[in-house]
């Protein structure tokens, strides 16, 4: 790390205001750790001290975040895998007693978002995690010794409990270690998991199915996944950090140079200080439950065809062997959807159109399966639509990267996200009670429904992309009135290519005016504003670590 350093090749390196007490002393612990090293300054950062950072990042902590999530969404899936091995039969469940097993485990994360939303503002992040890793996996493996309905939705429940932190764990993880620019890629990568869980869950559970045991197909399935999940909450146990200055894989200049990296997101970092100003924001914030009507209105969906799916397929006239195998697809589209749309939505720099976009093929998906029937001339067209339906999971994280982005202070961040998550448990409740065996083979109500909320998913992203242009035009006027530039240039989603051909305009706009500072044009990757030329320079960021929320920071730019 220099501290001085060609113009071009800088990426941070302003003069600071130094940081201002907040009004309740809620800062964020980031500032702390700033004033400890005697820092009253920004720290110089240069695109190869940012590149070399984010590459250790991404070598430690994303490997922990992906087995996490493939593990989750496989022991998730093992209900499903379990249904086409006789687990209905052999256990005598009737009735919606096979649906309430779908059900269960997300009801008990509704029950869990309140306190969660407090545990991960308060306690250490990679260690509560952990934890609950553990304990998810001892329930799936309890789950081997359930012989009726009331065993095995006793132990989903607890299962739910303590799988209900991982989400919200990983998105307050994301938005702690990674520029707002390299969130929304970050999140779909560990949320497509869910794909590689159906491709190679698929894979592992027909060969287990062919194993030969006193004990049923399902039992070694709920063992197995549950026994590997165990182990590796050890792994995690050791190498995940809590925060980006407790980090021992960072020395202490990189741990300055990986904070630093974040101030433009303006979100703060953590604070472990609960803020109930920061609670009653969240819950009065429109924007809450636009993210709320968006989750329930695609974990519906959700819900029913991840617990329903591999019965849906086998409705098509496929054995059980055959019906694992066909998933497999399901899971190779929800990957390149997942993975695509973040890229499109980091391309465009927007997150409403490719939103609504992938809306498109799973409501094509609806329509064919409930007009085709099911007969051995129509298997192939019957797939096609099973896997435009597939579409849909590409949806998920980038409703958890919209709302995360535009949210910021500690507290405020993590209630935003309980808030979003009851959306989600809801939406996953009542999914799986939308579809019935006694709506084989078609499943028509379950699919009518689906189709109504991909419908809703496309109006609610217009709105919330209307509200959010409303709140940057209300930002401009209260900088103005506070002397301040109204417009701000934000980088915080661009590209080190885009900032530096961005930098380089407005050098070459500061030499036609006759202007000499270089320092106006220093910190064009902090997002300074349009006039980066004029001699009077806003310089957004001071506040970043003050624990402000979205609302609080004049200078916060919401994101479409």
């Amino acid at each position: 790390m220099g501290t001085t350093t060609d113009i071009a090749e800088i990426e941070h390196a302003t003069p600071s205001r130094g940081f201002p007490q907040q009004k309740d002393g809620g800062m964020d612990m980031t500032a702390a750790y700033f004033a400890k090293k005697g820092l009253d300054t920004r720290i110089t950062v240069t695109p190869a001290d940012s590149a070399r950072i984010l590459r250790r990042i991404d070598t430690v902590i994303l490997p922990l975040m992906l087995t996490v999530y493939f593990l989750q969404a496989l022991d998730k899936a093992t209900l499903a895998y379990a249904s086409v091995f006789g687990l209905i039969t052999d256990t005598n469940l009737q009735g919606d007693d096979y649906s309430w097993l779908g059900s269960i485990v997300y009801i008990a994360q509704l029950v869990m978002q309140a306190p969660l939303a407090w545990l991960l503002v308060r306690l250490p992040i990679g260690k509560f995690t952990s934890t609950m890793v553990f304990f998810w996996g001892v329930s799936l493996a309890c789950m081997a010794a359930a012989h009726n309905f009331k065993g095995l939705v006793a132990t989903r429940f607890f299962l739910g409990v303590f799988e209900a932190s991982v989400a919200p764990s990983f998105v307050a993880i994301t938005q702690m270690w990674w520029r707002r620019r390299e969130q929304t890629v970050r999140t779909s990568y560990w949320y497509a998991m869910n794909g590689i869980t159906n491709m190679f869950g698929s894979l592992i559970t027909y060969g287990i199915g062919h194993i030969v045991s006193h004990l049923h197909s399902y039992q070694i399935i709920f063992l197995f996944f549950g026994l590997i999940t165990v182990a590796f909450s050890f792994v995690m146990l050791a190498f995940m950090p809590d925060s980006p200055i407790e980090a021992k894989f960072l020395s202490d200049e990189d741990k300055l140079i990986a904070v630093e990296r974040l101030r433009m997101n303006q979100m703060g970092v953590i604070s472990r200080k609960w803020s109930n100003d920061h609670l009653k924001e969240a819950l009065l914030d429109p924007k809450s439950w636009f993210w709320f009507a968006l989750m329930f209105s695609i974990s519906i969906p959700s819900g029913g065809i991840s617990t329903f799916g591999p019965l849906i397929v086998k409705t098509f006239g496929f054995d059980q062997f055959k019906t694992i195998l066909f998933n497999i697809p399901f899971g190779f589209v929800q990957l390149v959807a997942t993975v695509g749309g973040a890229f499109i939505a980091q391309k465009i720099k927007m997150k409403g159109p490719v939103i609504a976009g992938l809306c498109l093929p799973p409501i094509a998906g609806c329509v064919m399966l409930m007009v085709l029937p099911r007969d051995a001339a129509n298997q192939a067209a019957l797939l096609v639509g099973y896997y435009l339906i597939s579409v849909y999971p590409g949806i998920t994280p980038l409703i958890y990267s919209w709302a995360s982005q535009n949210t910021a202070g500690d507290t405020k961040k993590k209630c935003t996200n309980a808030v979003l998550f009851i959306g989600q448990s809801i939406g996953n409740v009542v999914g799986p009670l939308l579809y019935t065996e006694k709506d084989a083979p078609g499943y028509h109500r379950g699919l009518r429904s689906n189709l109504a909320l991909y419908i809703a998913i496309i109006a609610i992203c217009g709105v919330a992309t209307a509200y959010l242009k409303y709140l940057n035009a209300s930002h401009a006027k209260r900088r103005v009135a506070m002397g301040k530039s109204a417009v701000i240039v934000d980088t915080s989603l661009d590209s080190p290519e885009e900032v530096a051909a961005a930098a380089a305009a407005a050098a070459a706009e500061s030499k036609v005016a006759g202007v000499n500072d270089t320092g106006d044009i220093k910190n064009a990757e902090e997002g300074d504003v349009a006039n980066a030329a004029a001699e009077e320079v806003e310089r957004p960021g001071d506040r970043a670590f003050l624990n402000l929320t979205d609302l609080e920071n004049e200078d916060f730019v919401f994101v479409f």
